[in-house]
């Protein structure tokens, strides 16, 4: 879609700002156009990019790397314009939606606080639509992974569903009859920041004793390579994969390893997949959803990790033997789900877009009709005064 620099001169031209569509956001996706839109996904380390069509084919995709150099606001913006552009070349795009990894106010309007990136009150859906002539929507990277899952992958069919992302941290999302519940002030779902173990591993929150210091690729690495620095003999074969390099024990290292069925792997991920069974269950206590959908990059591992969660949870789960027990399923979608998920919610927007681009044409029309007319009486007016 070239218009975007065709219109990109313009010092009026800015796109229109919408506010969020709140709680009809499960009637609205059944009539929203079926047009193409673009979704971003912004982490600390990547920012991704892609088209996507109504039924959550993804037509195209960009990655680039997080601009360095404190990660400032206004180059992370400009990557995120950049990657549309690009995009919006070979595609006729008619929204763009964000993901961030951070905290976004009730409006979707501001991120408040990203903890990988220099955005403190940010406000990102305006200043990114100020540069674009379409509507920009932004939300939390997990309620967009949960929306997509909702969509498309597997939460399709579930009423309530409560999707956990397991990655460097925890992140979680909470939908309830098709709408994201994101609380009074936006912050919902911050699953991560439980505190499970009174005085345990300090949180880089602040707090101790935080859910993802024991269910996350952070808490899964921090033990592999506490174990590897102690020289324990359970981690030889650890060690010697990584010829003595203690910093290079990664998370997808320790899931190739228990694949391959080195025992103390395979034990970590049961512990870490313990854990979240624990977290799982005080979710259901609270919230009572038909199904937890699992994923982030730690997911991967698939049994290892979530067979022991379904294990603990059966264990924990309050009332257990006297109450249906939620479902607890692998997500689907992988890496690009927060990008599918922005992109289908900021279809919701484009509706509203295209109508009131209709209404501004009709009005145009109108006010052209009425022109015409007045034109068209002036004429004959001053041609009987001649003939006169």
């Amino acid at each position: 879609m070239s218009t975007y620099r065709d219109f990109a001169h313009r010092g009026s031209a800015r796109a229109t700002v919408l506010k969020t569509v709140g709680t009809k956001e499960r009637r609205s996706h059944l009539t929203a156009p079926r047009v193409p839109t673009v979704g971003i996904d912004i982490g600390g380390t990547k920012v991704m990019a892609g088209v996507v069509d109504a039924d959550g084919n993804i037509l195209e995709q960009l990655r680039t790397e997080t601009p360095d150099k404190s990660k400032s606001p206004k180059v992370v913006e400009d990557t995120i314009v950049e990657l549309v552009l690009d995009l919006s070349d070979r595609h006729d795009v008619h929204a763009v939606g964000i993901g961030a990894a951070g905290w976004v106010d009730a409006d979707r309007s501001k991120v408040l606080f990203a903890p990988h990136l220099a955005w403190r009150d940010e406000p990102l859906r305006d200043a990114i639509a100020s540069r674009l002539v379409v509507p920009v929507m932004v939300d939390n990277d997990a309620n967009t992974a949960a929306w997509a899952e909702w969509r498309f992958g597997a939460g399709r069919g579930e009423d309530h569903l409560v999707m956990i992302t397991l990655g460097t941290g925890i992140g979680g999302a909470i939908l309830e009859d098709g709408q994201v519940k994101r609380g009074k002030y936006g912050v919902a779902g911050e699953f991560g920041h439980m505190q499970v173990v009174p005085s345990g591993h300090r949180c880089p929150c602040g707090n101790r004793g935080c859910w993802e210091q024991y269910s996350s690729g952070n808490a899964l690495v921090r033990e592999a390579r506490e174990l590897a620095a102690a020289d324990s003999p359970v981690a030889h074969y650890l060690l010697d994969r990584v010829k003595g390099n203690i910093p290079d024990i990664t998370g997808p290292l320790i899931t190739e390893l228990a694949r391959e069925g080195d025992a103390m792997c395979i034990e970590l991920l049961q512990d870490i997949g313990q854990w979240l069974g624990v977290g799982i269950a005080n979710l259901a206590a609270a919230l009572d959803p038909s199904c937890f959908v699992i994923g982030g990059g730690v997911s991967a591992a698939d049994d290892l990790l979530i067979g022991p969660a379904r294990d603990a949870f059966k264990r924990h789960l309050t009332g257990r033997g006297y109450r249906p027990e939620a479902k607890i399923a692998k997500a689907q979608l992988g890496p690009e789900a927060g990008m599918v998920g922005a992109a289908d919610l900021a279809r919701l927007v484009a509706r509203r877009f295209r109508r009131a681009n209709r209404r501004r044409v009709e009005r145009y029309e109108r006010y052209a009709q009425i022109y015409d007319q007045a034109a068209s009486t002036i004429r004959n007016t001053r041609s009987t005064r001649t003939v006169d």
